[in-house]
């Protein structure tokens, strides 16, 4: 498993600034469109700062990209096997999320990510993460608390969740132990 470190960082850099000139967009528009500030932006495009989980979906989202799509087009194209030991990973510098792309591809429609989320940890993500998607998520150990559009759902080892209507979620745990959990999702 490769840990995005400071090579993927500069990758990531370097897909934020080609996605937005791509579209002939300044920092300001994807500032705006994204609603991350423009100096973060800069930020992120000059390698100056390791953008969080919520930082990427947001610019990923004003690209009409899934996180693990932009991610994805940072790494380089896929095969149709995914290796254990070259599926790309990405700790959240805020919360130490570790997110593993399983599997993703541009041609398929199904994305496929393992997240660890450690104890005591809680991440919201905003409803524009879930407009072009629908995703379920599966709880492969501990528990997770996922709050979905004013509805707290709590998880454990086993169960599996189908999120509903775009909505801002907030996934939680709670308990003293590492919760592992698998992302399912298509886009649509």
């Amino acid at each position: 498993m490769a840990t995005i470190g400071d090579e993927t960082g500069v990758l990531i850099a370097r897909r934020v600034r080609l996605e937005r000139e791509a579209r002939g967009w300044s920092q300001a528009d994807l500032a705006e469109r994204s609603g991350v500030s423009k100096a973060t932006v800069s930020k992120i495009e000059r390698g100056e700062m390791s953008p969080t989980a919520v930082l990427l979906v947001r610019l990923a989202s004003a690209f009409d990209l899934t996180l693990a799509g932009l991610l994805l087009r940072a790494e380089g194209e896929a095969a149709r096997v995914s290796r254990a030991a070259d599926q790309p990973a990405w700790r959240d510098p805020a919360t130490g999320y570790l997110r593993t792309q399983v599997f993703a591809r541009p041609d398929h429609p199904l994305e496929i990510a393992r997240i660890e989320l450690p104890a005591g940890a809680r991440v919201t993500l905003p409803a524009v993460s879930y407009t072009h998607i629908r995703q379920a998520v599966w709880v492969l150990s501990g528990e997770l608390v996922i709050m979905e559009g004013g509805v707290w759902h709590t998880l454990g080892e086993g169960d599996c969740l189908g999120f509903g209507t775009p909505s801002e979620v907030t996934l939680a745990n709670e308990t003293a132990r590492t919760c592992i959990y698998v992302v399912l999702l298509t886009r649509g």
